[in-house]
């Protein structure tokens, strides 16, 4: 494999690969050896240079700010550095890495030799038979494992979280049809709010409760202590509920997939449709890749608790699952992992160089004075911020999904594009967290109407109501909801440009119809960075001083100019990077 191979979206997820290798039909000339670009080529050898200083400048112990964010800093192993490990989120995946990687190896070490031990005798079986036999298999060892695991994650809080798994089973399965999904949803939504109210349902909390006071001679009421004891066994990660959000994503998941196999129970859509169960496309496993028989208890325990996509995902559902358990994928092989997991430990390691040379984050964490920074240095450090929030949600997703593939489950990439090779609010959606967003295409936009609703209005409003449904799941706070909103506000320009301009009337202008899109792909990235910094960074009021310190003087104002001049240019080489995607027969959307 060459190097620049390790960078095609086809060595992240097969999925994108092409089937036969050649140029879709509407792939133009290459358009990378022609003056224009060139000229753009000179952007790229000079500007990213300057970027990064800026921000290595203001990390610098001689900058006047350092000494605000300096306790924020720590002891780094690159010798004369200190590494920024302020974002307790990332820390917490990066002071745990290596563990991590035993598990990651141990774990399907354990699978194999339990396969190979549980083999011993059988007989030849018919393909059918085969396939069965190795789901049970795989769902015997994923349930031992997962049992095993969520007992070390979480210690007696375990018993919460089975509980919660198995009212939701009752809500889909012991209902009448008509009720199902609305309670599904009611249940689920209230969960969300619920664990963050109760804090996880603390033992403390509920003995307080159920348990009569007791006092002490003089009076005083005392705690008896219990709860306090049993909370005390909490495991590895006592806050369960803080990681539990993903896993609502697979009960609703679960809930509507068996909701909507009720309909077909007369019979297999795979024997109906004479399809093969060992080859059945991606969208054939994700909507029948289950019989009906598979809905069983047992199953939905080892899907919601399949230990490598447990705590982060990506979010596979349940008749996927079913389907790869019973046949392995072809996508599961060493050429097809190898090249992931090294893009995974570059990934990791440029993300170590960023946390030890840029310390974005601490700065932006320690209310700094935005007064003592140029227009350019504030606007990268919005920039660096945004790209750390990239990395930092990139290496767990990818981390975890190593895990599954070693494991023999190819769960969806969820990171396919880099944060700086984005130009479309809708196109980022559609690549950033893909898994969550294709979970929000099966189970809410499409049953709420999608786009293809007779209104406009209607169709903005599914997008508010999808918008703000993300918002919540991330976290149940008002600068998300901002972001959510925001997020909706910022598709409207983006939907009315194309509406306006229409690629089928620039046909026989296709370079002036690109650099029109450069100019409304330039406010499309300036309003995407402003959402994300608002939800996931500095804030609205962050945000107000990033902007504020940029355009109040004339110096900035210019500076703005040359950025928007800049982000032309870096438009028009995404453009160009997705006509050559094209060109070797890939169509991404995003």
């Amino acid at each position: 494999m060459r190097l620049l191979d390790l960078y095609k979206v086809e060595t992240l997820d097969s999925r994108f690969a092409s089937k036969t290798g050649e140029p879709l039909p509407n792939a133009p000339p290459s358009r990378w050896n022609t003056p224009e670009y060139y000229v753009y080529y000179a952007f790229f050898l000079t500007i990213p240079f300057l970027m990064f200083k800026s921000v290595y400048d203001v990390s610098k112990p001689e900058h006047p700010g350092y000494s605000k964010f300096e306790g924020l800093l720590e002891d780094g192993w690159i010798p004369g550095r200190k590494v920024d490990n302020s974002d307790a989120q990332y820390r917490g995946f990066r002071d745990n890495v290596p563990y991590m990687a035993i598990v990651l190896i141990l774990h399907p070490l354990l699978r194999r030799l339990y396969e190979r031990l549980a083999s011993k005798g059988v007989d030849q079986q018919s393909e059918k038979a085969a396939a069965d036999i190795r789901l049970q298999r795989r769902i015997t060892f994923d349930l031992t494992f997962a049992t095993i695991f969520i007992t070390a994650l979480h210690g007696v809080s375990a018993l919460k979280i089975v509980l919660i798994l198995w009212l939701n089973y009752q809500i889909a399965t012991a209902l009448p049809k008509q009720y199902v999904a609305a309670a599904t949803w009611t249940f689920n939504i209230a969960l969300l709010f619920a664990n963050e109210l109760a804090g996880g349902y603390r033992f403390a909390d509920v003995t307080a409760l159920i348990l009569p006071p007791q006092t002490t001679d003089a009076g005083a009421k005392r705690d008896s202590g219990v709860g306090e004891w049993i909370d005390s066994y909490g495991g590895l990660i006592p806050r369960w509920e803080v990681l539990f959000n993903i896993t609502v994503l697979r009960l609703i998941a679960f809930n509507m997939d068996y909701l909507w196999s009720l309909d077909r129970r007369a019979s297999s859509p795979i024997e109906k449709k004479n399809l093969d169960p060992a080859a059945l496309s991606e969208r054939d496993r994700v909507s029948i890749g289950a019989y009906p028989s598979d809905y069983t208890f047992r199953n939905y325990l080892a899907y919601i608790l399949y230990s490598p996509l447990y705590l982060t995902g990506p979010i596979l559902n349940f008749n996927d699952y079913i389907s790869q358990c019973r046949h392995t994928l072809p996508s599961i092989s060493t050429s097809r992992i190898i090249p992931y997991a090294i893009r995974l430990l570059v990934c990791l390691l440029t993300m170590e160089l960023v946390l030890h040379f840029l310390y974005a984050v601490a700065i932006s964490k320690s209310q700094p004075d935005w007064s003592t920074y140029t227009p350019f240095q504030l606007s990268m450090l919005g920039y660096f911020n945004l790209h750390i929030i990239w990395l930092k949600l990139l290496i767990p997703w990818r981390f975890f999904r190593l895990w599954s593939l070693v494991d023999g489950i190819d769960p969806p990439e969820n990171m396919v594009r880099c944060m700086s090779d984005n130009y479309s609010v809708l196109a980022f959606w559609r690549g950033w967290h893909r898994s969550f967003n294709r979970w929000i295409v099966r189970y809410i936009y499409v049953p709420l109407g999608g786009s293809q609703s007779d209104s406009k209005v209607r169709a903005v409003a599914n997008s508010a109501v999808v918008f703000t449904f993300v918002a919540l799941w991330h976290d149940i706070n008002l600068r998300l909801l901002i972001w959510g909103w925001l997020v909706v506000i910022f598709v409207l320009p983006d939907i009315l440009a194309r509406m306006a301009f229409p690629a089928k009337k620039w046909k026989n202008n296709p370079n002036q119809y690109r650099w029109l899109a450069g100019v409304g792909a330039v406010c499309n990235i300036l309003m995407l960075m402003a959402a994300n910094l608002v939800g996931f960074a500095v804030g609205l009021d962050g945000l107000k001083g990033l902007v504020n310190g940029i355009i109040d003087s004339l110096g900035g104002r210019l500076f703005l100019l040359a950025a928007c001049v800049t982000l032309f240019v870096g438009a028009q080489v995404m453009f160009e990077w997705r006509e050559g995607e094209k060109r070797r027969g890939v169509d991404m959307k995003c």
